[in-house]
């Protein structure tokens, strides 16, 4: 008797239709790629969200809906995840992450540094004010890409615990025109 491996991972998954994509089978793609998020949505892997707020504009607009997957990967910087706010349960927050677990994060003169270097930002808009300084242990530090309009990112409510991280966002999928993978 063989262990099951359990339903195919949202990277192998990807791999799959990208290969039938390039194999101009669009019709098959569709039926897959249908099944695939019914499979996610099945086994509690993906979720819907509605973009309410202007801070990680231009990446995510108000009137936006995405998809996100839970987040079970290693997080990598610039991933944009989805958290509960830790003073207000049941609301959730969606920003960048910018600093990783064991890292020193620090906002000097409108940019972020990583240990000591400046951070090539290209989804920023804006200079990042609040100046401080953060040792993270087992959290991330997480901005919206609109620094102006962002509140509830770790300048306001510190760096944020790994494990409160649920979702991380992989598409857009409404409005039609701004469709994609993030």
């Amino acid at each position: 008797m063989r262990a099951d491996p359990g339903p195919p991972s949202v990277d192998s998954a990807r791999a799959v239709l990208g290969s039938l994509l390039k194999a101009k089978r669009p019709g098959l793609v569709a039926a897959m790629a249908g099944g695939v998020v019914a499979a996610a949505v099945l086994r509690k892997d993906l979720r819907r969200y509605e973009i309410v707020e202007h801070s990680m504009s231009p990446e995510l607009e108000p009137g936006d809906y995405v998809l996100a997957v839970a987040a079970r990967r290693e997080l990598m910087r610039g991933d944009v995840v989805i958290f509960v706010h830790p003073d207000r349960p049941g609301f959730e927050l969606v920003k960048r992450v910018v600093g990783m677990p064991g890292e020193t994060v620090a906002v000097a003169n409108g940019q972020v540094h990583i240990d000591g270097a400046v951070l090539p930002e290209p989804w920023a808009v804006g200079p990042t004010r609040g100046d401080g300084t953060w040792r993270l242990g087992a959290e991330v530090f997480v901005l919206g890409d609109q620094r102006s309009r962002s509140a509830g990112d770790s300048r306001q409510i510190g760096p944020v615990p790994r494990s409160a991280i649920a979702w991380r966002a992989a598409a857009r999928y409404w409005p039609a025109h701004r469709i994609g993978a993030m």
